[in-house]
């Protein structure tokens, strides 16, 4: 067999063993000495150029692998995808059955899994070791590649009973590890490891101190690029913050302009607030004490209104903006008085210039309620000597008094109520109040006022006495925060004297407080047969008809007897056998009577007061049916 066999098992790269084939056959064919020399030394030959030639694949195998690496550090997106294909290239160049990454954790002082590649256990993927534990703790320590032919048996380094399970539980046996450094510093290990022993080469050692160095410039590169990153996140921030405050100094310039423009042209305080809902968003309302002046965006809920009075407070202690929630409360002073509080309803928090522009904003409406108590104080100086000259009974020339109620708004020939308030207001901030409070109401509805100690006395357009009474009482009670009673008479005109009118008027107030009803508000003909006494006009029919009305309107359109039947009972004294003998009728009868009454007059007639009224109506009844 000549030479020649040699080449064909080179060319198709056949296996190791099969260059021995010609040797043994020639040896059993009886071949000479010499001829076996020869084959044998073509073997000898052959299996050199087939070992170099792996080699050489080997070697290309590695570059490639080398090449592969680099290339993914150059185009690096990924750090994990970057490591994990270093790690599955070392296990395949290496033919080993397990590779795996472990890196150092600064923040907790050990050493943690970072890539497997072949692994099952699940132990062994989450494992963490403790500095210089394990082969991985002496390469780390080291600085230089070690390794371990039977790593449970192996006493060069320290063995840790977690570790040992781990690598038991995975089969491992022989291992290899090299350092992972940039410049002095080591930063982890790259492993490679077999189930059976497995002595590692030189070569198989360097090739994975190659790709260790790459992961370890992988690591780093993606160390530069995330503090790039940060950095340039920094510097986009950082510009945003200048871009951001700029508009918003910007924007509060313009709100500030805008306000004062509002100002000089005699903008009222909802204006104001719209600026600060155009400029900051979200809901606005301005308190005095706890009444809302002013709402813009909607309108607070009471336990909303009341959480304002509270943060109002507060912001009158500390002079800066307080928020609690969704609302922000600024407050203007002047000495220890709270002209206003703005508050402002918004999710968002709110920048320090935004802040400001709340506060600004809170002392311009203070100055414009300023202006409006100046300009109200003189035009109720003008409002007051009129009503005082009214009061007094000096109308001697009707022109003259018609020419100045125009000048203040006043229709000097409409209808007119005149209503005496008298508050519970006793220091000098409340009784200031009251007196603003007249004077912007008196203007806002085209009246006359004037302030006299705890009374004030306004002259409103209306008809019915009781409903503006009420309303006047309402109103001031909710401003001051303490109960205010009025006493209403009229309707007038605003060109009569008001003396009697006044007169009727304050004796109602004096009747609500002596009846108890502080805080209300009514006239003469809403007081029953009290209001008769006190009225200047003493209607009885009135009061008969408002006491009896429905009673009378049943008899006339029925026929019935409940009115005789009423004041039987209580000329009886509210027996009910004695009125059915007077009446010469049943007692149930009588029931029935009385029953139907009381459908008509509705629950309480029989109560003391009611009764009284009753009883008085009855008698004027039968007074004015025997005329």
């Amino acid at each position: 067999m000549s030479l020649e066999f040699f080449l064909e098992l080179l060319a198709r790269e056949a296996p190791a063993v099969e260059f021995e084939a010609p040797v043994l056959e020639a040896r059993a064919a009886g071949a000479s000495p010499e001829t076996l020399e020869r084959l044998e030394r073509g073997k000898r030959i052959a299996l050199q150029i087939r070992a170099t030639l792996e080699r050489r694949a080997r070697r290309e195998a590695e570059l490639a692998a080398l090449f592969e690496t680099a290339g993914d550090l150059a185009g690096l997106r990924d750090l994990d995808a970057v490591l994990e294909a270093i790690v599955r290239r070392a296990r395949r160049l290496l033919n080993a059955d397990v590779s795996y990454m472990t890196l150092h954790d600064d923040e907790r002082g050990d050493t943690y899994m970072r890539v497997t590649d072949g692994s099952v256990s699940a132990a062994f993927r989450s494992l963490r070791l403790p500095l210089g534990a394990g082969l991985g703790g002496l390469v780390a320590q080291t600085g230089m590649p070690y390794t371990s032919g039977s790593y449970l048996s192996d006493d060069q380094f320290r063995h840790t009973t977690e570790i040992d399970a781990a690598v038991a539980e995975e089969g491992l046996v022989s291992i290899l590890g090299v350092p992972m450094r940039l410049g002095s510093r080591s930063i982890g290990v790259l492993f490679a490891a077999h189930r059976s022993d497995h002595p590692f080469a030189k070569e198989e050692v360097a090739l994975l101190s190659s790709l260790a160095a790459y992961a370890a410039v992988a690591i780093d590169n993606a160390r530069l690029l995330a503090e790039t990153r940060a950095a340039l996140e920094e510097l986009s921030a950082a510009n945003e913050v200048i871009r951001a405050r700029g508009d918003a100094v910007e924007r509060a310039a313009q709100a500030h302009d805008r306000m004062a423009d509002l100002v000089v042209r005699g903008a009222g305080v909802a204006d104001i607030c719209q600026v600060v809902v155009d400029v900051l968003g979200g809901m606005v309302f301005v308190l005095e004490g706890d009444t809302v002046l002013a709402s813009v965006g909607g309108e607070p809920d009471p336990a909303e209104l009341a959480l304002a009075v509270d943060l109002a407070a507060a912001s009158r202690t500390t002079a800066r903006t307080v928020s609690r929630g969704a609302l922000r409360v600024a407050t203007a002073t002047a000495g220890a008085e709270t002209l206003c509080a703005l508050v402002l309803r918004c999710e968002e928090e709110l920048s320090d210039i935004d802040q400001r522009i709340l506060e600004r904003a809170a002392i311009v409406i203070a100055l414009l309620r300023l202006i409006q108590r100046s300009v109200a104080e003189a035009e109720g100086r003008v409002r007051g000597d009129l009503l005082r000259d009214l009061l007094d009974g000096r109308v001697h020339d009707r022109q003259t008094v018609a020419d100045r109620a125009r000048r203040v708004g006043v229709e000097p020939g409409a209808r007119h109520v005149l209503v005496v308030v008298r508050h519970d207001a006793d220091d000098e901030t409340g009784r200031r109040r009251a007196a603003f409070w007249a004077a912007s109401h008196a203007a806002a509805h085209h009246g006359l006022f004037q302030v006299q100690g705890a009374e004030i006395v306004l002259l409103l357009p209306g008809e019915e006495p009781g409903e503006v009474a009420r309303g006047v009482a309402r109103e001031l009670g909710q401003s001051l925060g303490a109960p205010a009673t009025a006493g209403a008479a009229g309707p007038v005109t605003a060109l009569e004297p008001l003396t009697e009118v006044y007169e009727e008027a304050g004796r109602c107030v004096d009747a609500l407080l002596a009846l108890g009803r502080r805080g209300a508000g009514a006239g003469a003909a809403e007081l029953g047969f009290i209001g008769l006494l006190i009225g200047r006009d003493n209607d009885v029919a009135g009061f008969i008809e408002s006491t009896l009305g429905p009673v009378l309107d049943y008899d006339a359109k029925r026929g019935t007897e409940l009115v005789a039947t009423l004041d039987a009972y209580f000329g009886c004294g509210g027996a009910l056998s004695k009125t059915a003998s007077r009446l010469h009728i049943h007692t149930n009868t009588v029931t029935q009577r009385l029953e139907r009454v009381g459908r008509l007059l509705g629950p309480g007639w029989q109560e003391p007061e009611r009764a009284l009224e009753l009883q008085l109506a009855l008698r004027l009844h039968r007074l004015s049916t025997a005329r």
